[in-house]
C-alpha cells in the first residue's frame, strides 16, 4: 500500500507540467509579436489606408458608371457580371499588394533598426531567444500581414456590396458577386503567396541583421549585380529567370490560369495539389529556414551600430 501511495499521485501531475512547459515555451514568441505590433503601427495602418482609397476610388467609379448607364447602351450579361465583380477583385488585389510591399520594407529594417538605436542591448538582456526574436519578426509578413490583409479586404468588400446609394448600381444588381467564393481564393491566394515568398522574407531579414549602413541597397544590390555579371559574362539570364518566377511564380504554381486574363474568383480557378507539388515551393522553404537560422546567429553575435 505505501508504494501504490507513493506512485499514484505522480500520474496527474505530468499533465500540468506540460501544459505549463509548452505555454511558457510560446508565450515570448506571443508576446515578441505582440511588441512587434506595437512599435510597427504601418503594419495595420498601411492595409487599412488601401481599404479607405479603395473605398473611395470605388465610390466615385459607381457614380460616374451610375451617370452612364442612364445615357449609355445597355450592357450584355457577360459584361455586367464583369464590370460586377471587377471592383471587388481589384480592392482585394490592391489590398494584398500593399501588405506585400509593407512586409518586404519591414523585414529590411525589422533587425537592423534595433542596432541603429542601441535597443538591441535591452531586448537582449530579457529571456528571449535570438531564434525566438527572429521568428517573431518573420511570423509577421508571413501569418499577421496576411491575416489583416484579409480582414481588411473582407470589411471593404462588405463595404464596397452596400455603400451605393440607391439608384447609383442601376443595371448592375441583377445579381450579387460570389463573395463567400472569393473570400476563399481570396484566403488561398494570401495563404501561398506568403509561403512562396518566404525565402524572399528570409532574405531581407538576413540583410537586415548583417548590414551595418543601408539595407536596402544590399538586399537588392547583390541579385543585381549576379544578373548583370551573368548578363555580361555568359549572355544568359537564368538568374534574373530564377528571381522573376521567385517573385510572381505563385500564380503559375497555385492557379489555373487558363483562360487567360479576367480575375481570379473561381474555385476551379485554384491548383493546391499543383502548388504542394511543387519542388520550387520546397526549396524555397529550405533556403528561408536557412537565412532565418543565419539571421538569428548574426543577432547573437550583433552589437549596435
Amino acid at each position: 500500500m505505501t508504494t501504490e501511495s507513493n506512485v499514484a499521485p505522480d500520474t496527474p501531475l505530468e499533465t500540468p507540467a506540460v501544459a505549463s512547459a509548452a505555454l511558457s515555451a510560446t508565450r515570448p514568441l506571443y508576446w515578441s509579436i505582440r511588441r512587434e505590433l506595437w512599435e510597427n503601427r504601418s503594419i495595420t495602418i498601411a492595409p487599412l489606408a488601401a481599404a479607405a482609397v479603395v473605398l473611395f476610388g470605388f465610390t466615385v467609379h459607381a457614380l460616374v458608371r451610375a451617370s452612364r448607364l442612364h445615357t449609355g447602351p445597355a450592357l450584355d450579361p457577360a459584361q455586367q457580371y464583369a464590370a460586377i465583380v471587377m471592383p471587388y477583385s481589384m480592392a482585394a488585389t490592391m489590398i494584398m499588394v500593399t501588405a506585400l510591399v509593407v512586409g518586404a520594407f519591414y523585414c529590411v529594417d525589422a533587425l537592423y533598426s534595433e542596432r541603429r538605436d542601441r535597443s538591441i542591448l535591452f531586448w537582449k538582456s530579457l529571456p528571449v531567444s535570438d531564434l525566438t526574436t527572429v521568428l517573431s519578426k518573420a511570423s509577421i509578413p508571413l501569418v499577421v500581414l496576411p491575416l489583416i490583409a484579409f480582414a481588411a479586404s473582407l470589411a471593404t468588400q462588405l463595404a464596397m456590396l452596400v455603400l451605393p446609394v440607391r439608384g447609383v448600381g442601376a443595371g448592375l444588381r441583377w445579381t450579387s458577386p460570389p463573395l463567400f467564393e472569393m473570400w476563399f481564393v481570396m484566403l488561398y491566394g494570401l495563404t501561398v503567396h506568403a509561403l512562396w515568398h518566404a525565402p524572399l522574407y528570409g532574405w531581407l531579414l538576413l540583410v537586415s541583421a548583417w548590414a551595418r549602413r543601408t539595407p536596402l541597397l544590399w538586399a537588392v544590390l547583390p541579385p543585381v549585380a549576379l544578373g548583370v555579371v551573368e548578363r555580361i559574362v555568359f549572355q544568359t539570364s537564368h538568374f534574373a529567370s530564377l528571381v522573376r518566377y521567385r517573385v510572381a511564380g505563385a500564380m503559375t504554381e497555385a492557379f489555373d490560369l487558363e483562360p487567360k486574363g479576367g480575375a481570379i474568383i473561381r474555385l476551379a480557378q485554384l491548383d493546391p495539389l499543383g502548388f504542394l507539388t511543387s519542388p520550387g515551393l520546397w526549396v524555397g522553404l529550405l533556403f528561408a529556414a536557412a537565412f532565418l537560422a543565419a539571421a538569428a546567429r548574426l543577432r547573437r553575435r550583433g552589437e549596435p551600430i
